[in-house]
C-alpha cells in the first residue's frame, strides 16, 4: 500500500471521527502567546458540509477577516469597553456624553444580548422600528445608529467582527425641520424687550451675528476688541456635569446632591477650525457692548468680594459663566414677553444667517461669519420667510417708484422727447 505524504504544516485538515462526526481544521494565524491559532469546524451530515466550512474559513483567513481567538463579545460588553475605554479618552467630553446615553439609554437595553460576531442588519432595523414605535423621534434613533457604526469599526478593525453590519442596515429617513426664522419686525420687538433685561447684549450677539449658545457664552472680553470692531470665536461654554460629593447617599442624581462635585471645565476649544473664527462686530453692537461692560463694572463693584473674576462676558450677577439651561429659559422668557411666536434659541442663528444672506453679503463672507465648514450649511440656512420678503420687496419697490416717478415727472415736461 502507498503511504501517504504527510501534510504540510499548517495547512486545513477533514477527517471522521470516532464520535461520528466530520471534523475540520483549519490553521488561521497565531495566538498572542505565539501557538497556531487553529480553528474547529463539525457537521454530521457530510464530509461535503465539513468541507464547505473549511472553504469559507480559509476564505476568511486569506481575507484577513476571522474573529479573534478567545470567548466572544456581547454586544453589550463591546459598547461598555468602546465607550469608556476607546471613545472617552480620544472625543471630545460633549462627543462622549452623546455617545455614553446612546449605549446606556437605547442600544444596550434593545441589542445588549446579542453576541457580537452574530449581530445581523435585520436585528437592527427591528431595533429602530421599536424605538419609533416607543416614542422616540427619528433623529434619536439615528443617533444610535451612528453610535454603534462607530464602535462596529473599531471592533472590525481589531478583528472581533468581520463586517459592520451597522453599514449595512438601513437608519430611519430623517426630515430636516422647517425653520421658520423670525422677520425683521421680530427681531425688532426682541431687541426692544431685551433692552430690560441684564445681559441685554447676549441676544444683539445671537440675532445680529448668529453666534452658538455655546460660544456667545463661551466668549471673554479678552476675546472682544472694540475698538478695532472684532470678536474672537475660540471657546464653547460646556453643560456643568457633576460628581456626588457625598458618594451617593443623598439618593439624588449628582447635579441635585448638596455637595457635589464639578467634573469638567467651564469651555472647551471650537470643535472644528472654521468654528474658531474673527467676526466684525457692527458699530451698534460694539456700543451695546461697552454699555454692558460699563454695567459689568458696576456688578463687580456691587458684589465685592463675592465676586469672582473669570474674565466671561455673560455672567451671574457675582462673576460666574452664565449655565446654558439658565440661558435657554432666558430666551423662553424674552420670547413671552416680547409676544413673539415660541421658536428654539437656534432659531436666533437661523435668522442672522437668513438676514446676511438676503442683505447680498458673500457666501464665503457668510461662511466666515457663521463658523461654517461647508458651503451644504448655507443651503440648510437659507429660509426665506414671507415677512423678510416683503420687507425687502418694500425696499426696492420703494426704490423702483421713486425712479419711475422721477421719469413720469420728465416726460411730462417735455412731451416731444423720445419715449
Amino acid at each position: 500500500m502507498e503511504k501517504r505524504a504527510k501534510r504540510p504544516d499548517g495547512a486545513s485538515s477533514i477527517y471522521f471521527g470516532k464520535d461520528g462526526y466530520w471534523h475540520g481544521r483549519v490553521t488561521v494565524g497565531v495566538r498572542d502567546d505565539g501557538t497556531p491559532d487553529r480553528r474547529h469546524v463539525m457537521s454530521k451530515v457530510s464530509e461535503g458540509e465539513v468541507i464547505k466550512k473549511v472553504r469559507a474559513l480559509e476564505k476568511q483567513r486569506d481575507a484577513g477577516k476571522v474573529r479573534k481567538p478567545g470567548k466572544p463579545w456581547t454586544v453589550k460588553a463591546w459598547l461598555h469597553h468602546w465607550v469608556e475605554e476607546i471613545a472617552k479618552p480620544s472625543v471630545r467630553e460633549n462627543t462622549y456624553a452623546g455617545y455614553e446615553v446612546a449605549v446606556r439609554v437605547h442600544l444596550t437595553p434593545g441589542i445588549g444580548a446579542h453576541r457580537l460576531d452574530k449581530l445581523e442588519p435585520e436585528h437592527l432595523e427591528r431595533f429602530y422600528s421599536k424605538m419609533l414605535a416607543n416614542g422616540s423621534k427619528p433623529a434619536t434613533a439615528h443617533q444610535a445608529h451612528r453610535t454603534l457604526r462607530t464602535a462596529l469599526n473599531h471592533a472590525m478593525r481589531r478583528g472581533h467582527v468581520t463586517r459592520n453590519v451597522a453599514s449595512l442596515a438601513v437608519p430611519p429617513r430623517i426630515e430636516d425641520e422647517e425653520v421658520e426664522p423670525y422677520d425683521i419686525e421680530e427681531v425688532q420687538r426682541l431687541l426692544s424687550e431685551a433692552a430690560k433685561l441684564r445681559n441685554s447684549a447676549r441676544w444683539s450677539i445671537a440675532l445680529a451675528l448668529g453666534l452658538r449658545q455655546g460660544e456667545a457664552l463661551g466668549l471673554r472680553w479678552s476675546d472682544v476688541d472694540l475698538p478695532a470692531g472684532i470678536l474672537r470665536v475660540r471657546t464653547n461654554r460646556l453643560r456643568p456635569k457633576y460628581l456626588h460629593g457625598c458618594g451617593g447617599d443623598c439618593g439624588t442624581k449628582p447635579g441635585y446632591c448638596k455637595q457635589r462635585v464639578r467634573k469638567n471645565e467651564d469651555t472647551a476649544n471650537t470643535k472644528s477650525r472654521a468654528g474658531r473664527r474673527v467676526i466684525g462686530v457692527p458699530d451698534e453692537l460694539a456700543r451695546l457692548l461697552e454699555l454692558h461692560r460699563q454695567e459689568q463694572a458696576r456688578e463687580r463693584a456691587r458684589a465685592a468680594q463675592e465676586w469672582v473674576e473669570r474674565g466671561f462676558v455673560f455672567t451671574s450677577p457675582f462673576g460666574a459663566p452664565l449655565v446654558p439651561s439658565t440661558d435657554y429659559d432666558a430666551w423662553k422668557t424674552l420670547l413671552a414677553d416680547a409676544k413673539v411666536r415660541d421658536g428654539r434659541l437656534h432659531d436666533a442663528r437661523h435668522t442672522a444667517a437668513t438676514v446676511l444672506l438676503i442683505l447680498g453679503v458673500p457666501e464665503r463672507v457668510v461662511m466666515q461669519i457663521m463658523g461654517w465648514s461647508s458651503t451644504a450649511m448655507a443651503a440648510r440656512y437659507q429660509h426665506v420667510t414671507g415677512g423678510i420678503l416683503q420687507d425687502v420687496a418694500q425696499k426696492v419697490g420703494g426704490l423702483i417708484w421713486e425712479v419711475a416717478k422721477s421719469d413720469g415727472g420728465a416726460d411730462e415736461k417735455d412731451p416731444e422727447q423720445p419715449r
